[in-house]
Parts: structure tokens; C-alpha cells; sequence
């Protein structure tokens, strides 16, 4: 990325997650964070939060009217509907690089199997599913006529990530 860019951040996943999975939305937040530090260390970051659902999305535009944006930086941290996400980057009208960065570089699937609750196991996948909503959204943002780049990657032990997002 250019240096002083007027990024807004924000996460997507979706709201009937929190109360079914305990502990999901803190993790996620956390995950979201992470990437918010990383970027402020050389960009103006404004933290649009977790936009969960339509509501959330508008609020995000409402609060971001106003506020310099060059580039939207929309993190996946769980799957979110397309839906959601499509009308609020249709009205911001900046280009997006979309990140779908699980949070190691490797899926835990020993410990996901390993869980006997059923909740628990589908909680740690919706964990992991950063690239889940990547070909639904691609597709729409493709439809669209969108300008966006999407990122691959893992959070922790992925320093090619952090590299490209420097670039």
C-alpha cells in the first residue's frame, strides 16, 4: 500500500453467530485489531468495527460520511452474507482490498475433531472461516463492477502477507 493512506477497517461476519457461539465475537474483534495495529503503523486508520449485519452496515456509513477514506480494508473474520457487505461498499465508492486471513497457517483440524461438543467444533471452524465468504463476494463485487484486490493468508506465520500489504 502508498504510505498515509486514509484507510477504513472494518470486519464482516454475521450477527445470529454471537449468541450461538460463546466467546466467537470477542476472538473475532481481537483478530480484527490485530490487523488495525499493523496498518496505523503507517496509514490513518479509522476502525469500523464488525459489520454484522444490515444495521451495522448503515451505521458504518453514517459515521464514515464524513471522514477521508482512500482505501476500504474489509477483513473476513467469519463467513457474512454478500448482501450485507454490497451496499455499503457501493456507497463508499473506494477501492477494497479484501483480507481473508485465518489466524494461523494451518487449520487445527485435530483439534476441531477432537471437541465433543458439537457448538464448540462448529464455533473453532467459524473461527477459521476467513476464506469462506472470499468466492461469494468476489463474484458480487466482480458483478458489480467493483475495484478490489483480495489477500490470502494467515495472521501469525505468514510474513508474505505483511509484506504485500506493505507493498
Amino acid at each position: 500500500m502508498n504510505s498515509s493512506l486514509n484507510i477504513l477497517l472494518f470486519g464482516i461476519g454475521l450477527d445470529t453467530y454471537w449468541p450461538q457461539f460463546s466467546g466467537l465475537k470477542p476472538r473475532l474483534e481481537g483478530y480484527l485489531e490485530q490487523i488495525a495495529k499493523r496498518l496505523a503503523a503507517d496509514h490513518r486508520v479509522q476502525r469500523g468495527g464488525l459489520v454484522d449485519s444490515v444495521a451495522a452496515a448503515d451505521a458504518l456509513l453514517a459515521q464514515t460520511s464524513h471522514q477521508p477514506v482512500d482505501v476500504v480494508v474489509l477483513y473476513i473474520s467469519t463467513y457474512a452474507l454478500s448482501a450485507t457487505v454490497l451496499p455499503l461498499v457501493q456507497a463508499l465508492g473506494k477501492p477494497v482490498l479484501v483480507l481473508a486471513l485465518q489466524p494461523e497457517t494451518g487449520l487445527p483440524y485435530q483439534k476441531i475433531r477432537a471437541m465433543t461438543d458439537r457448538g464448540d467444533r462448529t464455533g473453532e471452524w467459524l473461527a477459521h472461516c476467513q476464506a469462506c465468504s472470499a468466492p461469494e463476494l468476489a463474484n458480487v463485487f466482480n458483478r458489480a463492477g467493483i475495484d478490489y484486490q483480495l489477500l490470502v493468508g494467515a495472521l501469525q506465520g505468514d510474513p508474505q502477507v505483511w509484506q504485500e500489504l506493505d507493498n
